[in-house]
């Protein structure tokens, strides 16, 4: 980080500090093989800055030395039939608006190869993924050859691979020099200048506007609104061809390309006072929203009430340990095979599978990500449960 603190998107020093969150786990879904490991785990602090010049939110306190992505990192939502449709349409969508058939496509951050092999194999392309957390054995597609996969961050030494279409999903919130990682990706396109580049980030005025406290953890280093995205791509020598947000406004979604005589702007990226308007927002309401959770869960606890999390991920680490809350819930449910038994970062409470509930029987089922009630709802219908469901 820079001696004086500035904003890494634009380099103003006009900081306005407005959440702090203390000794949080530093990674939220790396698998936990037992509860003395996900308690002790590496912890780090929060403390949110809005630019007032860019209006872009980044955590103050962040140290990238603390972070661990390996094998072990399981991110991925491929398990969920919501989800998965959403992957489908997102990626027809991109191949049917920027012709992509037979081209060359690169993914930064590709997880586990899921979107990437979907690119390929809707429009025949060719695919370089690059993702140190990235598992051939859990890619069992049959592209062969015409998807490569490289596990290590891309970076300048990557930057001789060239590409059609550029596409990094859910990745940029992880970086915490911002600038300089869209300059890397716009130097090495070079001169190239049909090639599209495609980001999707969280939406943080929806995290703010719904006080979503568990959608802000150690791993999101940067926050970005479809504005702050925007100005930041323009600064790296992009021009902006959409802005949009899907996936019930979570997402945040930008197309560029290399700057050229266009600098049309979008409405979109006339952000900048609504940010503020948010930040006010949560900063004066947010403490409210943690104690109504707190008080529910403490009067859960006293009634006997046995509640469970549905989502054993970075959501369920952020609600549990920015509340504290130990013993008043005692489990988390993920329909993700490989998350089950192990525990969860920070407040160590053990993640088991679907089928659990069928004996525990929970009294209350609070959802992690409203989008998934109906999936998980039929979930619990077919093993004859009926538990108040919730979601933050």
């Amino acid at each position: 980080m820079q001696n004086q603190l500035m904003c890494y998107n634009c380099l103003s020093d006009k900081l306005s500090l407005f959440y702090e969150v203390s000794q949080i786990p530093v990674h939220s879904v790396l698998l936990m093989p037992n509860r003395e490991k996900a308690v002790t785990y590496t912890k780090g602090d929060i403390r949110l800055a809005l630019c007032e010049d860019c209006g872009f939110i980044f955590n103050t306190a962040f140290n990238p030395s603390l972070h661990e992505y390996s094998s072990e990192y399981e991110e991925t939502q491929g398990f969920s039939s919501t989800f998965n449709a959403f992957h489908h349409r997102l990626a027809n969508s991109l191949i049917e608006r920027f012709d992509l058939h037979n081209k060359d496509v690169i993914e930064i951050g590709c997880g586990k190869g899921e979107f990437l092999t979907m690119l390929c194999k809707l429009g025949n392309n060719r695919g370089i993924g690059f993702d140190p957390a990235y598992i051939p054995e859990r890619n069992q597609s049959d592209m062969g050859e015409q998807v490569t996969f490289i596990k290590d961050f891309y970076s300048e030494k990557y930057s001789n691979y060239k590409a059609d279409f550029i596409c990094c999903k859910m990745t940029l919130e992880h970086i915490q020099d911002t600038h300089k990682f869209i300059s890397t990706v716009r130097n090495s396109i070079g001169d190239r200048q049909d090639t599209i580049v495609f980001f999707q980030i969280p939406n943080v005025h929806r995290v703010l506007k719904d006080l979503a406290f568990w959608d802000i953890y150690y791993e999101h280093c940067s926050y970005f609104s479809p504005g702050s995205l925007a100005r930041l791509f323009r600064k790296c020598n992009f021009d902006v061809i959409d802005l949009w947000n899907d996936y019930d406004d979570q997402y945040s979604m930008i197309a560029a390309r290399p700057q050229n005589s266009s600098r049309e702007f979008l409405p979109a990226e006339d952000d900048l006072q609504e940010i503020k308007n948010n930040v006010t927002f949560f900063l004066n309401n947010c403490r409210d929203k943690m104690n109504e959770w707190k008080n529910f869960l403490k009067k859960s606890k006293a009634d006997a009430k046995r509640v469970v999390l549905w989502g054993g991920g970075s959501k369920a680490v952020a609600f549990l340990t920015s509340l504290g809350i130990t013993d008043e819930i005692e489990y988390a449910i993920d329909i993700n095979p490989y998350k089950n038994n192990t525990f969860l970062a920070g407040s160590g409470h053990q993640i088991k599978e679907p089928a659990f509930l069928k004996n525990y029987k929970p009294d209350v089922v609070i959802v992690m990500n409203p989008i998934y009630c109906n999936e998980i709802e039929k979930d619990l219908h077919e093993m004859g449960l009926a538990p108040h469901i919730m979601h933050v």
